[in-house]
């Protein structure tokens, strides 16, 4: 059994087109949730499942459900499930997520192809605002499909501008009904881009993620005094964002000394600053901003955040500094099922595609499913591991190569 590049190809380049924006290098798109760059990206994939003869579903949130119910399956099984998102982060590429979705679709088309009779339903899946760029904080439709969100709080979040959820699907249309139960499916499977370079690196065209790491998200707040920068002498300051400064070097070794001594792949990261004035000739009288703290060992999450507060008391005492710590989210490390893992190593063997392990430092709807049911997370490679970004690219050899990993898996877990 065998995917067709050419159909899979043909798939996201006309994805690509939705939202598409004018770059000088690479290929971009802005798709965020309730557009009408999503409204056609949604209605294509529709269309794309209903020509494979897929019964399509839309719930409460946006979710889409193609399902592929072939007189050898028993209707009343569990189904395996797989796909991914279709929404993209402002100037983003065209393959995290599409790649997925798509992958997904083309893996059931090669089976209708081969003659494959499963014993149960299979699933290609959309999820809703997996990126978190226009409401709550990402992975919402998973969030909603697990049960760790109730479809009416969903339904109720704002955009900035006060827009809810629940009238942007309205808008374009895809506001359906019920909602996709994640627990009620045998297994998941998703493809995604990799997003960093171990793959391109070992030439390897398809990673079966091991976990998918734990992730923490603190704000934190210096107040000091805002003063004029010429007369304010420099044993009378209270510069917020001197503080901050400190603060952010301080989680940057702890991290480092993690990494050192007990986990390789832990990461410590200030990605977001706000300071307070904000003008040239004035001391910073405030600075907030945000650590992102992400491994696959739990431990050395709590060591960097414990070593962060501990900076923070020292700060006070020293910088005539006030701070606050907060600790908003928190998912803890996932690992992926053994089973699931095994049916994608077996399938690359048959299909003689190189598998390897690895984790995931970046969070994917997976991770929510994972709770409810059998999952597993496959890798494709990333050039130059660029995501999030116009110049993001998978080449189609290895998109082919690992649609081709997923398919297979799929067949086993649908026939077993």
């Amino acid at each position: 059994m065998q995917t067709s590049q050419r159909r899979l190809r043909r798939d996201i380049e006309a994805n690509a087109e939705f939202g598409e924006i004018a770059v000088d290098t690479g290929r971009g798109r802005t798709v965020l949730t309730g557009t009408d760059a999503d409204r056609r990206a949604r209605e294509q994939f529709c269309d794309r499942l209903r020509d494979a003869e897929l019964d399509v579903q839309i719930d409460a949130v946006g979710n889409i459900v193609g399902r592929w119910d072939p007189e050898s399956a028993d209707s009343a099984a569990a189904p395996v499930a797989a796909g991914s998102h279709l929404d993209s982060v402002p100037e983003g590429g065209i393959f995290d997520g599409p790649l997925g979705v798509y992958a997904a679709l083309e893996s059931v088309r090669a089976m209708q192809d081969a003659g494959v009779e499963p014993v149960r339903p299979v699933d290609v899946v959309c999820l809703t605002e997996e990126e978190g760029q226009r409401f709550d904080g990402g992975l919402l439709g998973s969030t909603v499909a697990t049960g760790e969100m109730s479809v009416d709080d969903a339904l109720a979040l704002e955009d900035a501008e006060g827009v809810t959820l629940e009238t942007a699907l309205d808008d374009i249309g895809f506001r359906g009904e019920g909602v996709v139960d994640a627990s009620e499916w045998d297994a998941w499977l998703e493809l995604h881009i990799e997003q960093s370079e171990r793959l391109e690196d070992a030439d390897v065209p398809a990673g079966v993620v091991t976990t998918i790491t734990g992730l923490t998200r603190c704000a934190v707040e210096f107040v000091g005094e805002a003063n004029h920068a010429g007369s304010t002498l420099m044993g009378d300051r209270s510069d917020a964002l001197a503080a901050a400064s400190e603060f952010i070097l301080d989680v940057e070794a702890a991290a480092q000394d993690v990494v050192e001594f007990s986990s390789e792949t832990a990461v410590a990261t200030v990605g977001w600053a706000s300071v307070t004035p904000n003008a040239p000739n004035v001391i910073a009288g405030q600075t907030e901003l945000t650590v992102d703290v992400r491994d696959v060992e739990a431990d050395s999450i709590e060591t960097i955040v414990d070593c962060a507060q501990q900076s923070l008391e020292l700060i006070e005492s020293s910088r005539d500094v006030t701070t606050t710590f907060e600790r908003p989210w928190h998912r803890a490390p996932v690992e992926m099922s053994e089973r699931c893992r095994d049916a994608m190593h077996a399938a690359g063997e048959e299909a003689e595609i190189a598998t390897m392990d690895l984790h995931s430092g970046a969070a994917h709807d997976t991770m929510n499913i994972a709770a409810v049911t059998d999952a597993a997370l496959l890798f494709a490679p990333s050039r130059d591991g660029i995501s999030h970004n116009p110049r993001e690219w998978t080449d189609w050899d290895d998109c082919a190569a690992a649609t081709d990993v997923l398919a297979g898996a799929l067949r086993t877990l649908a026939t077993e």
